[in-house]
């Protein structure tokens, strides 16, 4: 060696080959970056000190074989280019020590770039802001701050932007949680004792306190008609009240209620806004959740109304009046209480169900057929009936559940023996000669998943290699033809042939079947141990003398070949 290497190369040393490739000078940059997985991979993604750096050979910077105690990564600390790295200094930052950043005997490249990695200590909000100190602070002065207040959650506005920050924020841990909401601050100006919860911006602004700005309509109860003349007061008697003031009319109307509370509290109904004494029509399409439609048009109040005070609820559904209509026709309450998805409101008699439309699962096919009886066995409307082929046909399954059980995707609802399953969309598309192949060669029963798709499994006849050459036929073959075959050996594999090698044929080396993958030495004497006249004393590395072409054609030490 021209000297020895740095302490940390020592284990390298010893094989020439981990830092060197004979004859190739060029590779030796690669091999470092192998080692030096960190450098490659800023060079590999343009970052980093490295990565910045004009393409060059590695030994330009770093020299080997200087001694034990050569500093081969030495550079000029003064000389140096810091924005050639990720982090390039500016502000004080430019008058800063190396040593300050760089600390020990880490790598360079692993200093902090974060400002809480150097400054956590000057950190006053004690990390409560996070890390981004550059949001505030700046590297010319750290002292200085900068922020834009429009940009956080609270804007100041008006009175706000006169303020000092010490009276919001007493606390500098408290930036980031400091409190949006106005009874923070002006919980002791809250006269409503914060009965009307935090959002003083409602009616207040940010300009004077005493201001109010309000609009009725906003709320759960416009002012309208006679209403909008009525003082604040006479409702709101107390200003804590604002927020739980009743908004039912007989909270302030029950003295006018002739009715005594039997008819409700909704008097709206009835009457209006703009005079108690002046009733409306009651319209029971309008003011009702039922409205009245065909023959309900012709029936009395009281025929559902039984309670003359109306305070009886009365149901809204039909089986509710009808339950006796359902017993005479036959369906005795199995089909259900919802007897509008049949019957009409025009005559109970009339049905117009169509289960196309008014059901999850269109009839088509053969199940147009089947009577309703058949799927219906329970309560239709209580019982929730499986939609999915399998829940009927699963006796029909001659696959005994292998294939799923999503009939839909071979069977159609017209013919359960017709098939439409495409076999382009199962796990081995069928291609060329295959797809002419009729479906028993393959699947000697309808369990098709027992099917296997590996070529030996079919073509184990036609294998005239006798497993030489391992069980993956489609390495050389396609299905376009058995006898069409194509393999390189250069490419696919890790012995090239070349010279004499290129015309030998295959079975001449692969004299054992393979069950899985080759195993074939690649060493020269595995196959020509009988040629071998030095009996071992030059070591297994033939091609160090002889070459391909011509065996008795040997390399002297200069490269040249020379006959003997």
């Amino acid at each position: 060696m021209p000297g020895a290497v740095v302490q940390g190369h020592i284990k390298q040393e010893s094989d020439c080959k981990n830092c060197h490739i004979r004859f190739e000078r060029s590779a030796q940059p690669r091999l470092c970056l192998d080692c030096h997985k960190d450098v490659a991979a800023d060079v590999r993604t343009k970052n980093g000190y490295h990565g910045r750096l004009k393409e060059r050979e590695c030994r330009t910077c770093h020299t080997e074989h200087k001694g034990r105690d050569a500093k081969i990564a030495a550079f000029d600390e003064k000389t140096f280019d810091h924005a050639q790295t990720d982090y390039a200094l500016q502000g004080k930052h430019r008058r800063v020590v190396c040593s300050n950043c760089h600390r020990g005997k880490s790598k360079y490249s692993a200093a902090p770039s974060a400002c809480n990695g150097c400054h956590r200590k000057d950190d006053k909000h004690k990390d409560t802001l996070g890390g981004k100190c550059e949001n505030c602070h700046n590297e010319s002065n750290w002292k200085e701050t900068r922020l834009d207040h429009t940009k956080t959650q609270f804007p100041l506005l008006l009175r706000h932007d006169k303020i000092k920050c010490a009276e919001c924020h007493a606390d500098p841990m408290r930036y980031a949680k400091t409190p949006l909401d106005c009874l923070s601050c002006h919980r002791k100006d809250d006269k409503h004792k914060d009965t009307l919860g935090p959002k003083c911006g409602n009616c207040h602004n940010a300009g004077n306190w005493k201001e109010t700005r309000f609009d009725h309509a906003k709320t759960r109860f416009p002012l309208l008609q006679r209403h909008a003349k009525v003082k604040c007061l006479e409702c709101h008697a107390d200003l804590p009240r604002y927020a739980n003031t009743p908004l039912k009319c007989l909270s302030c109307h029950r003295k006018d209620d002739t009715h005594k509370g039997a008819l409700g509290y909704k008097c709206e109904v009835c009457h209006s806004d703009k005079a108690w004494k002046e009733i409306a029509r009651f319209d029971h399409d309008r003011d009702s959740r039922y409205p009245l439609r065909e023959a309900h048009r012709k029936a009395k109040c009281n025929v559902c109304h039984k309670d003359p005070r109306f305070r009886d609820k009365v149901p809204s559904t039909c089986f509710a009046c009808h339950e006796r209509d359902d017993n005479t026709k036959g369906h005795k309450g199995r089909y259900g209480e919802k007897c509008e998805s049949c019957h009409t409101e025009k005559t109970f008699k009339t049905v117009n169900f169509e289960h196309e439309r008014d059901a999850r699962y269109a009839l088509r096919g053969k199940h147009r057929q089947v009577k309703c009886d058949d799927c219906h066995k329970g309560m239709p409307y209580r019982d929730k009936l499986a939609t999915r082929c399998f829940a009927c046909h699963q006796r029909d399954d001659k696959h005994k559940g292998q294939i799923g059980s999503d009939c839909a995707r071979c069977h159609g609802e017209t013919s359960w023996r017709e098939s439409s399953f495409d076999h382009a969309r199962s796990e081995y598309p069928l291609r060329d000669r295959h797809a002419g192949v009729d479906c028993k060669k393959c699947h000697s029963s309808i369990m098709y998943k027992d099917a296997k798709t590996d070529c030996a499994s079919c073509h184990a006849k036609d294998d005239i290699h006798k497993q030489r050459l391992g069980p993956r036929c489609e390495s050389c073959h396609s299905t376009r033809g058995w006898k069409n075959w194509e393999y390189d050996h250069n490419l696919r594999s890790r012995f090239k042939l070349v010279d004499k090698h290129a015309r030998i044929k295959c079975l001449a080396c692969h004299l054992k079947p393979v069950l899985d993958k080759f195993a074939l030495a690649t060493e020269c004497l595995s196959c020509h141990r009988q040629d071998d006249i030095h009996f071992g004393t030059s070591g297994p590395q033939c091609e160090r003398c002889h070459v391909p072409d011509n065996w008795r054609r040997v390399i002297n030490q200069e490269g040249n070949k020379k006959g003997k």
